[in-house]
C-alpha cells in the first residue's frame, strides 16, 4: 500500500481568431481547426478533448508537435481525450500516446474573460488534464479555464544525442497548447491577450520552465506555481520514497547518456529502432519524476541560472507551497521508520547529524522527517525563488495552510499522531473539483478566497495581497489569512547555512 501510493506523490508531485463567433448556447464552436460541439450546462460550458497538435506517433515520437489535420464535421467535444502514455506508478496507467488534447470550461457569458491554463502535476510523469474539474474555478472566477495533456516519461523528456534539441518535448507540447489558446480563446469568450499558465507540483517545475524559457515569451502575461520552482532539489527519497536524489532539470550530457543506456537496455542502437518500439516497452519502466533537459532551444540554460541573471520572462508571479509539503512523502516511508538512516542517504552523515540534532524526533519520526522534507526539499527552495524574482518582477509569495484539509485518498496513510496537514497537494480540493475529496463549509469559504484572489491576479496581475519581501507571504488557513514570514517558519536561516 505505502509503495504503490509513495508513486501518487507525484500527482500531487491545466484567442483572437478572426471571423469565429463567441460560444453560443448551441454549444458550438468553430476552432481554427474545425467545428467542436460542447455540453452546455446552466451556468457554464465544457469542451473536452480538442486536439491542439498531431498524435506524436510513429515518425513523430521525440519530434516538436505538429499542426492537427483539419475537419469540417462538427467535432463531438463531450468527453476528455485519453491520458499520454505513462506507468502504473500513480493508478492510471496507457499506452496511448495519441494523447495531445485539451479541455475548455467557459462560463455561459460572453466578453474576453481571463484565461487560466493548468499544466498538471505528476512529476512529468503520470496523470492527465482531466482530472482536475474545473466549472467552480471557472464560473466563480469567470474565468475560461483550460486544461492540457502533453507528453510525459521517455516520451516528453528523452534527451537523445541522435535527435537534436531533445529533451523538452512535453514542454513543447504546452507550448503548442498555449500558441492554440492565442489563436483560440476567443471563440470561448477569453481574452488572448490575458492569459495565466499556472500549475502544481511537476507542473509547477513546467510553469518556471515557460518562465525561462525564450520560446514560451509571450504566450501568457501571467503565471502560479504551485509548490515547485526553479530551485528546488532534493536528496534520495525526498519526494518520492525508493528514488534517487535528482532535481527538475537535467543537463543535456547527462540526458544523452542515460539515453544511449536506456537504448542498450531496450536492445537498441539506434532511433529508429527505438521508435518502432511499442509505447509499452517505456511505460514498464517507472523512474519516478521525469526532469527537463536543458541546453536545448527550448531551455538554453538551468533555469535557476536564468533566474539569477535576471534573463526570464518577467510577468507577474505567484510562487508558493503549502505548510506541510513533505508529510505526504514521509507517509509512504514502510516501517521500519529509520530516521537516521533517511538523513544520511539524502545528505550524508556530516549533514544528517546536524539535521537531527536541528530536527529531533520528539513524539513521531514520521513528523520530524515530514518537517525536514517540508523545509529543506520544499520551501526554502521556493522563497529562495520568491526572492531571486522579486528583484525583476512583482512576485507574491503564499503558502497554504489548512491542516484540516481533506486527506481524500491519502486519508489510511495518517492518523492522530501522524496527521497529514496542509500536505503536497492539499490545495488542489480548494481550486478544482476532485472526487474523495469533499470540503466542510468553513474549507468551501477559503476555497472561494483562494478562487477569488487568483482569478482576481489572472485578471489584472495583482492578487490582492503585499509582493514578496524578506521572506513575507500570505497565509491561507482557517484561522488566519494575511501575511506571515514563511523564511522563519521554515527554519531557512539553518538550511542556507549548511548548504
Amino acid at each position: 500500500m505505502r509503495k504503490r501510493l509513495s508513486l501518487l506523490i507525484s500527482a500531487g508531485l491545466l484567442l483572437g481568431l478572426t471571423g469565429v463567433a463567441q460560444a453560443g448556447e448551441s454549444g458550438l464552436v468553430r476552432t481554427d481547426s474545425g467545428p467542436v460541439r460542447g455540453t452546455v450546462l446552466a451556468d457554464h460550458q465544457q469542451y473536452q478533448g480538442i486536439p491542439y497538435a498531431a498524435p506524436p506517433v510513429g515518425e513523430l515520437r521525440w519530434r516538436s508537435p505538429q499542426p492537427v489535420t483539419p475537419w469540417t464535421t462538427p467535432r463531438d467535444a463531450g468527453q476528455p481525450g485519453p491520458a499520454c502514455a505513462q506507468s502504473a506508478g500513480a493508478g492510471s496507467p496507457s499506452t496511448d500516446e495519441d494523447c495531445l488534447y485539451l479541455n475548455v470550461t467557459t462560463p455561459s457569458r460572453h466578453g474576453r474573460k481571463p484565461v487560466m491554463v493548468w499544466i498538471h502535476g505528476g512529476g512529468n510523469s503520470y496523470l492527465s488534464g482531466a482530472g482536475f474539474g474545473t466549472s467552480r474555478l471557472a464560473v466563480q472566477g469567470d474565468v475560461v479555464v483550460v486544461t492540457i495533456n502533453y507528453r510525459l516519461g521517455f516520451f516528453g523528456f528523452f534527451g537523445h544525442p541522435s535527435l537534436p534539441d531533445s529533451g523538452a518535448y512535453g514542454i513543447e507540447d504546452q507550448q503548442a497548447a498555449l500558441k492554440w489558446v492565442q489563436r483560440n480563446a476567443a471563440a470561448f469568450g477569453g481574452d488572448p491577450r490575458n492569459v495565466t499558465v499556472f500549475g502544481e507540483s511537476g507542473g509547477a517545475f513546467d510553469v518556471c520552465a515557460h518562465v525561462t524559457s525564450p520560446l514560451s515569451r509571450g504566450l501568457f502575461q501571467k503565471a502560479i506555481a504551485q509548490s515547485g520552482g526553479c530551485s528546488t532539489t532534493w536528496g534520495a527519497n525526498g519526494v518520492i520514497h525508493g528514488k534517487p536524489a535528482s532535481a527538475p532539470w537535467i543537463s543535456k550530457s547527462a540526458a544523452q547518456t542515460d539515453a544511449v543506456a536506456l537504448s542498450a537496455q531496450l536492445g537498441c542502437s539506434d532511433v529508429a529502432c527505438l521508435r518502432a518500439l511499442p509505447a509499452s516497452a517505456f511505460t514498464a519502466i517507472d523512474r519516478g519524476a521525469t526532469p527537463v533537459v536543458t541546453g536545448n532551444r527550448v531551455l538554453p540554460v538551468n533555469p535557476v541560472d536564468a533566474l539569477r541573471s535576471g534573463r526570464f520572462n518577467r510577468v507577474p508571479l505567484i510562487w508558493g507551497n503549502t505548510r506541510d509539503e513533505g508529510r505526504l512523502t514521509s507517509a509512504t516511508v514502510p516501517e521500519p521508520f529509520d530516521y537516521n538512516g533517511l538523513l544520511q542517504q539524502a545528505y550524508g552523515a556530516e549533514k544528517a547529524a546536524k539535521i537531527a540534532a536541528e530536527y529531533p524526533v520528539g513524539e513521531s519520526a514520521r513528523l520530524a522527517y515530514g518537517t525536514v522534507l517540508t523545509d529543506g526539499v520544499w520551501a526554502c527552495n521556493q522563497l529562495a525563488d520568491d526572492r531571486l524574482l522579486s528583484r525583476y518582477t512583482p512576485t507574491y509569495g503564499y503558502e497554504f495552510a489548512d491542516r484540516t484539509a481533506p486527506l481524500g485518498y491519502f486519508k489510511d496513510l495518517f492518523s492522530e499522531t501522524f496527521p497529514g496537514g496542509a500536505l503536497h497537494s492539499a490545495e488542489l480540493a480548494y481550486l478544482f473539483d476532485i472526487p474523495m475529496f469533499d470540503l466542510d463549509p468553513a474549507q468551501q469559504r477559503l476555497a472561494s478566497t483562494l478562487i477569488r484572489d487568483w482569478t482576481t491576479f489572472a485578471r489584472t496581475g495583482n492578487p490582492g495581497w503585499a509582493t514578496y519581501r524578506s521572506g513575507n507571504v500570505q497565509e491561507y488557513s482557517l484561522g488566519h489569512i494575511g501575511q506571515v514570514n514563511g523564511l522563519t517558519r521554515h527554519n531557512c536561516s539553518f538550511w542556507n547555512s549548511i548548504g
